[in-house]
């Protein structure tokens, strides 16, 4: 596979990753660690079925412990806090936070060996700061306190993404079958903190049925695997920067099917955040 498949599979997972929040809203009120734990079932599912006229992947999951606690910390981490946050607070502006993970990607890499922090790092984190703000009190409302679980949840989850993802490319040796392992887990892990802390509550319409299965196959499941293949084979530096575009395609499907209003501080917001982004990360856009 060559560097330039390999980034064009990588960017197939931002334009899937800019439907989790509609689809999870479509989803209707199933409890954030069910829905975790059937979507990432149907992600597993997908690989395994793959297997069957690949046999030798399976071997994929002989991993390090240290390999599996990323993998499974990272994908069971962030989705709980995500799909919980999606639950409890307003979806745009709980999606709009947690797409910083593309600004704190670019300045936990600039911590790794041989790079360091610079000026206009700063000023993007400052600039994504600024939007997440203008989020909050663009519109003269006060944030009702029974939306902050769930903002401090979408808050967080973008901190264990960004880890995650700077941690997989640290760990590049890991072939990317492995991930089916960590959904599968996942999987696993989700079920049993749903039946400890959760009333079970299944789909009522075809139409949630149909978005269940589709986090699965996509957001959930594929866009795993081809971000893996784009952090490890392709340019890196292409997928981070167009990562800052999904925050924008995020809230504009939101707007589209009417999960959000089209509003001027909005909209503000959302380009101050992938501006910072950008602006964070000039370096690897220069290299491009």
């Amino acid at each position: 596979m060559t560097s330039r498949v390999a980034t064009l599979i990588g960017l197939s997972a931002i334009l899937m990753w800019s439907l989790l929040a509609v689809m999870t809203v479509a989803t209707g009120t199933i409890p954030a660690f069910q829905l975790a734990a059937m979507t990432f079932a149907i992600g597993a599912l997908a690989a395994a079925i793959g297997w069957i006229v690949r046999p030798q992947a399976v071997r994929a999951l002989r991993q390090p412990p240290l390999v599996w606690a990323v993998g499974v910390g990272g994908l069971f981490g962030y989705h709980a806090l995500y799909f919980l946050a999606l639950r409890l607070a307003p979806p745009a502006e709980a999606g709009l936070l947690n797409y910083l993970w593309p600004l704190l990607i670019v300045l936990f890499s600039s911590l790794l060996p041989g790079e360091r922090l610079k000026l206009h790092h700063v000023a993007g984190a400052l600039l994504g700061l600024a939007g997440t703000v203008l989020l909050f009190t663009g519109n003269g409302a006060v944030i009702e306190r029974a939306y902050l679980p769930g903002l401090a949840a979408a808050f967080i989850a973008a901190f264990v993404w960004a880890s995650y993802s700077v941690l997989s490319r640290r760990l590049s040796a890991v072939p990317t079958d492995a991930v089916a392992g960590f959904c599968f887990v996942t999987a696993l892990l989700a079920t049993a903190v749903h039946l400890l802390i959760e009333p079970t509550v299944w789909p009522d319409t075809t139409m949630q049925w149909a978005a269940i299965i589709a986090l699965g196959i996509g957001p959930v499941g594929a866009a795993f695997y081809a971000w893996d293949i784009g952090m490890k084979r392709g340019d890196i530096r292409v997928l981070g920067a167009a990562s800052y575009a999904t925050p924008l395609l995020s809230t504009a499907f939101l707007i589209l099917v009417g999960y959000a209003r089209p509003t001027t501080a909005l909209a503000i917001a959302a380009l101050l955040i992938a501006g910072g982004g950008l602006l964070a990360a000039k370096d690897m856009l220069k290299r491009s």
